[in-house]
C-alpha cells in the first residue's frame, strides 16, 4: 500500500495497528473440527481467508486434517468474499454460496436467502475473526439458524506502537492530510492508543479537516461509531481502488472539507 501511494505521489506514514493474534486455547475450534467431523453442521460460514487457514492449522496440529477437509467438502459451506473462497479452492472444497461485492454481512445473508432454502433449524457454525460480528449472528439466528460460534483468532495492538503513537502525535499536530483505514480495528486502536497519549480529543478534531478514506461499508460503520464521517469509500473493497480513488479525490475533498 506504501508503494501504491508514493506510486501517486504521496508520502506513506506508516501506522501499523492491529496484529492478529492466535487464541491461547484453541478449545473451540477443535471442538467445532470434531463436530463437523461427526457431521452435527449443517452449514458453515467462512468470513476470512486468514481465519480460514488459522482454522486449518489448528486442525492440522491436532492431526486430524484429512478427516475435517472431507468434512467441510460434504457441507454447505458459505465464503464472505474472495480470501476465503481462495483458501477454499486450494482445499478443493466446494463452495455452496459467496458473498458479492462489498463482501460485508448484508450480502452474505442476501446470498444465503437467494438461495431458497431456509435457515430455520439448521446448524450453523461461523468462523469468527478477531471480534464476533454482532449483526451476522443475529440475522442468522432471525432467520432460525442454530449457530455456533468459532472464533480462531484476535486482534491486539502492535508489538511495536511506536509508529502508531508518531502517527497520533502527527494527527494531533495536524500534519496529515489523508488517512487511509482498511479494517474497523484500526481506528478502535487509533483511538486507543490516542487515549493514552491524551491525544483523542485532538486526534478527532483532526480527522474532521483531513480526508478519510474507508476501503468498505464494515469500515466506514465503525468509523461512524468513532463519531467520524468517511468522506471517501472504494468503489470495490481492495486496496488497490482504494488508493487509486483517493490519489484522484484527496485533493478536491481536502481543499472543500478545510474550506467548510
Amino acid at each position: 500500500m506504501a508503494a501504491l501511494v508514493s506510486t501517486y505521489g504521496g508520502r506513506p506514514i506508516l501506522a501499523p495497528a492491529l496484529r492478529e493474534v492466535p487464541l491461547e486455547s484453541n478449545s473451540e475450534a477443535i471442538a467445532f473440527s470434531d463436530a463437523l467431523v461427526r457431521g452435527d453442521f449443517d452449514c458453515v460460514v467462512l468470513l476470512t481467508g486468514v481465519g480460514t487457514r488459522a482454522l486449518v492449522d489448528v486442525v492440522d496440529r491436532a492431526g486430524s486434517r484429512e478427516a475435517f477437509v472431507a468434512a467441510l467438502g460434504q457441507t454447505r459451506v458459505a465464503a464472505r468474499g474472495p480470501k476465503p473462497l481462495a483458501v477454499l479452492r486450494e482445499l478443493k472444497v466446494p463452495v455452496w454460496v459467496t458473498a458479492p461485492e462489498p463482501n460485508t454481512w448484508r450480502e452474505l445473508l442476501a446470498a444465503l436467502d437467494a438461495t431458497g432454502l431456509p435457515l430455520s433449524g439448521l446448524r450453523v457454525a461461523v468462523q469468527e475473526y478477531g471480534v464476533s460480528n454482532a449483526d451476522l449472528l443475529q440475522g442468522l439466528e432471525a432467520r432460525g439458524a442454530q449457530v455456533t460460534r468459532v472464533p480462531v483468532y484476535r486482534w491486539a495492538l502492535p508489538e511495536d506502537v511506536a509508529p502508531l503513537r508518531s502517527a497520533v502525535s502527527s494527527l494531533a499536530g495536524g500534519e496529515i492530510d489523508v488517512v487511509i483505514v482498511t479494517t474497523a480495528t484500526q481506528a478502535v486502536h487509533l483511538f486507543q492508543v490516542a487515549e493514552t497519549m491524551g491525544q483523542a480529543e485532538a486526534v478527532r478534531e483532526s480527522l474532521r479537516r483531513t480526508v478519510v478514506a474507508s476501503i468498505g461499508p464494515t469500515t466506514t460503520e465503525a468509523l461512524g461509531q468513532q463519531g467520524l464521517a468517511t468522506d471517501l469509500e472504494a468503489s470495490h473493497p481492495k486496496m488497490g481502488f482504494l488508493v487509486r480513488e483517493a490519489a484522484a479525490r484527496s485533493g478536491e475533498l481536502l481543499v472543500a472539507k478545510r474550506r467548510s
